[in-house]
């Protein structure tokens, strides 16, 4: 089972102040753990919401907002996606995350199976698959 674990914004991320050297550290020795674990699939921190922007859909209308987006509670500063064997033991990792403050939330990654009602004849999970493996050999080059 795949999990994204999100790290939740604060005013300093999207102040785009760095971490010190002792935070960086820690999570660089966290980051190892997952990889000795064998379960780090990817792992990145973002940028503050004043350097992105919005899309939104309404109809065949889109409308983009550029940042920066004032609700930090719900803006995201970075993450990890984690393959473990259920949804307690990613947050078991959650947990060792070395933060002194923040939030992290844990979220399951949808499979090919969560899609197949929508897709009773295969062709469309083939497809993406076919799409995946295009992906993988770009990653590779």
């Amino acid at each position: 089972m795949r999990f994204m674990m999100i790290v939740k914004a604060s005013a300093d991320s999207e102040a785009g102040k760095l971490p010190s050297t002792e935070e960086l550290e820690a999570m660089g020795k966290y980051n190892e753990e997952l990889v000795k674990a064998g379960i780090l699939l990817a792992g990145e921190g973002l940028h503050g919401t004043s350097k992105g922007a919005r899309v939104r859909f309404s109809g065949k209308q889109t409308t983009v907002v550029d940042g920066p987006f004032t609700e930090t509670k719900e803006l995201v500063a970075g993450f990890w996606i984690i393959e473990v064997k259920s949804k307690a033991e990613a947050i078991a990792w959650a947990r060792r995350v070395p933060f002194v403050e923040g939030e992290i939330e844990v979220r399951q990654v949808a499979s090919a199976e969560d899609f197949a009602a929508s897709d009773p004849t295969g062709e469309l999970m083939a497809k993406e698959e076919q799409l995946r493996a295009q992906v993988e050999q770009r990653a590779k080059a």
